[in-house]
């Protein structure tokens, strides 16, 4: 795993290091790599990652090489207390707002990727009003389709490049945004692309993020479900089978496995 493994106990989750524990430890982390001029990368960890990451060899690869990977979701959360009580959720959602505050603390200018252009002219508008001195270098929605392999992907990482910004959002989704942010730091060091979903939806308030109490109680799932059925239904039900696979199953197996040796 191409990381330097920041958190002091890292934990493994089905094959994928979650190497942040919390998201101040993240934030600080950020932080420093920014103001050394370092570039990395930035996954937050869910069960549809995992599922993803288990039926394409590439997302599993780009996932290896991720320099920054935290716990996203309750189950993750409940996954990796097992080998690090104290683990925290830090989720991509709540990571842009204190790096904007920071970023424009120090000058440190930022670019937006993916989702739509709409939501990224509300979000940058109200970024800057929140943030005064804040740098937006650029922004860009790329079209329906983005292949994160194609040509045009290495142009778009040219013009990022090319801006001079230090941070990236990328909001393409999984696993577009994780494979378009695994190729860009190969090709342009010194800069942080961070994998944050929805994160710039939510700020546009173009995409509504479950109420508040809903996420300190770990039920996000419920509310995307209730607001997007068609979508989610499938996506949660194989979630789910992974979650008992992962969490029943395999160890259950793995101690009839060592009765059965101890036996012999």
């Amino acid at each position: 795993m191409r990381n330097d493994n920041p958190g002091d106990h890292p934990v493994v989750i089905d094959g994928v290091t979650v190497n942040v524990l919390n998201e101040k430890d993240l934030l600080r982390s950020i932080i420093s790599r920014t103001r050394a001029g370092v570039g990395f990368t930035l996954a937050t960890l869910n069960l549809d990652h995992l599922v993803k990451r288990r039926n394409d060899s590439a997302f599993r690869a780009a996932y290896a090489r991720m320099t920054l990977v935290t716990a996203d979701g309750s189950p993750i959360v409940a996954l990796g207390r097992r080998q690090a009580p104290d683990l925290r959720r830090a989720t991509g959602a709540d990571l842009v707002k204190p790096l904007c505050a920071q970023a424009a603390k120090e000058a440190i200018p930022i670019y937006l990727f993916g989702s739509t252009a709409a939501s990224l002219d509300l979000a940058g508008s109200r970024l800057k009003t929140l943030y005064p001195g804040l740098v937006i270098c650029g922004q860009e929605a790329p079209p329906l389709g983005f292949d994160p392999f194609s040509a045009e992907a290495l142009t778009c990482g040219e013009r990022i490049a090319a801006s001079g910004a230090r941070l990236c959002f990328v909001c393409l989704g999984a696993p577009k945004q994780e494979l378009f942010s695994d190729r860009m730091t190969q090709l342009h060091h010194g800069i942080g692309f961070l994998s944050v979903g929805a994160a710039l939806d939510f700020i546009a308030d173009t995409q509504v993020r479950a109420p508040l109490f809903m996420q300190k109680a770990g039920i996000e799932w419920l509310w995307r479900i209730m607001t997007n059925p068609r979508r989610m239904i499938w996506r949660y039900i194989q979630c789910a089978a992974l979650l008992v696979e992962i969490s029943l199953i395999a160890p259950l197996a793995q101690r009839l496995g060592q009765k059965s040796e101890f036996g012999h």
